[in-house]
């Protein structure tokens, strides 16, 4: 009889089949409503690779795939991990499994919020996806974002070639979430600009490398009543654009930064001394630094955030902007408190702060020096590494709020807080507030407009050579040109 017995216990799993997937059953609710809950879910493997589900239409990017809250995933029989999020304002559930043939393995989870900053007027949004429009609804709600810009045309590539384009632009869901289809992006030589607010794409299509210059369709979009974003700061076309004074925002929090790590260098924008500003997060602290110059050059300029999920290994939202909005959210509101500079940018870090009960964005006003409060609120999902203020480009560590600070002189000031995880540049920033005393018109830094003249001598020198024609040069180097001359006179006593 043990002979018997021995054999039934091996013949059985022969006859199921050992090689034979098994199941496993997500079901994600909300740990307040108890309802399901639309996430997130990274599944790993144990060889460290992502999971992909078969046979099933979830949208996947990457290491990831979004659900409304239930999804049957078959793998391989073996050893898994899986990861589920929501945006920075919930818990991530982290757990192992192990999965045997023919089985069904239910994996129950609730998310709990951190804090919901839609109740405090704060509305997340991101300026660069890259998905399919069919998934952006299901993506949106998988992160709890509200306010997205979906880029359907960009350089060359053009979703609406053979298509009509829809009466409305923006798509309104769920009544507090809203997108822009419209959206566009132009990227060449000399970097990217991000377009939202159109009624149409732009004819970019056929344009050069470096030709014509960006400058060309940064002024159509802007004729056009476009939003026109600077994708990234190090990008070697920024100090032109800058000098234009036709951008609307630029992304300090962008696409060189992911979940689980920074892309290596600056692409082919301008590069960041690696001494000074050495790996892993040298690139986000070299795009803060370029920001921080053409704060200290004059220009208002509020930040913003973009992920490109659907191009760089971002889940949508992970880089995002929140938006501080009196009242019921619309689009034409989240986008004039960007303008205002009351934003909040973070990957990760929730940060919300006021200045003597002002929030970013305000100008404070002084007949002399003034010492001011900075109060508020400060979550995280991940431990803080640090918080510092930094004020006209300085940089000063702050232990605890509410903190002061002293102004003597007209500038800006914001504070920024960094997560301790060191594989990866996880940070959230306040926009400037900004401070004139005694009367004085907004400072402007000689040593950082003369940083932007070198800049753009440097670029100058660069389309030289790589210009082959003179109707090029005639046509490219003209405005790079206005843009030497108005940093030369903006840098001189």
């Amino acid at each position: 009889m043990r002979h018997v017995c021995w054999l039934l216990v091996v013949v059985v799993p022969l006859l199921m089949g050992a090689d034979s997937p098994g199941t496993i059953e997500f079901a994600v609710k909300d740990a307040t409503t108890k309802e399901a809950v639309p996430c997130r879910i990274h599944l790993i493997d144990s060889a460290g690779k992502p999971v992909k589900p078969e046979g099933i239409t979830l949208p996947f990017w990457r290491d990831h795939f979004v659900c409304d809250g239930a999804a049957k995933v078959q793998v391989p029989a073996g050893e898994y991990r899986y990861e589920i999020e929501r945006g920075p304002e919930y818990v991530a559930a982290r757990q192992q499994v192990v999965v045997k043939a023919g089985e069904t393995l239910p994996v129950a989870e609730s998310l709990k919020r951190i804090v919901d900053l839609a109740r405090e007027g704060w509305w997340s949004g991101e300026t660069h996806v890259h998905r399919p429009l069919g998934d952006v609804e299901l993506l949106m709600r998988a992160e709890d974002l509200h306010v997205a810009v979906v880029e359907t045309w960009w350089n060359d590539r053009n979703q609406w070639t053979d298509r009509a384009l829809p009466e409305r632009a923006v798509t309104v869901f769920d009544k507090t979430r809203m997108y822009d289809i419209l959206g566009g992006e132009d990227e060449r030589g000399g970097g990217a600009l991000l377009f939202s607010g159109l009624r149409a794409p732009l004819p970019i299509a056929g344009s050069k490398r470096e030709s014509p210059p960006s400058s060309k369709w940064l002024a159509e979009a802007k004729k056009a009543g476009a939003w026109v974003d600077a994708e990234k700061p190090f990008w070697w076309d920024f100090s032109m654009w800058l000098s234009t004074g036709q951008l609307d925002s630029v992304g300090i929090a962008n696409n060189h930064m992911h979940r689980g790590g920074v892309y290596p260098g600056e692409a082919w924008g301008r590069p960041r001394d690696r001494e000074r500003f050495p790996e892993p997060h040298g690139n986000g602290l070299w795009t803060q630094t370029i920001y921080y110059h053409a704060l200290n050059a004059g220009f208002r300029l509020p930040p913003s955030a973009g992920s490109a999920s659907g191009v760089l290994p971002n889940p949508v939202g992970y880089n995002r902007m929140y938006a501080h909005v009196d009242g019921e959210l619309s689009w034409d509101k989240w986008w004039s408190a960007v303008r205002a500079g009351r934003v909040l940018i973070t990957n990760g870090p929730l940060l919300r702060l006021k200045a003597d009960g002002q929030l970013s964005g305000h100008v404070f006003k002084f007949d002399g020096a003034k010492e001011l409060i900075i109060d508020g609120q400060l979550d995280s999902r991940d431990p803080i590494a640090a918080i510092e203020l930094v004020q006209d480009g300085r940089v000063q560590r702050i232990e605890k709020f509410p903190a002061k600070i002293m102004l003597k002189e007209s500038g800006w000031f914001l504070v920024r807080a960094f997560a301790d995880v060191p594989q990866t540049f996880r940070f959230a920033s306040t926009a400037p507030w900004y401070v004139e005393i005694g009367g004085s018109k907004p400072r402007i830094s000689r040593e950082s407009c003369e940083f932007f003249r070198q800049w753009t001598e440097e670029r100058i020198d660069f389309l030289r050579t790589k210009l082959t024609t003179d109707e090029e040069r005639r046509e490219v180097l003209p405005t790079h040109e206005a843009a030497r001359r108005f940093w030369t006179d903006r840098a001189s006593p």
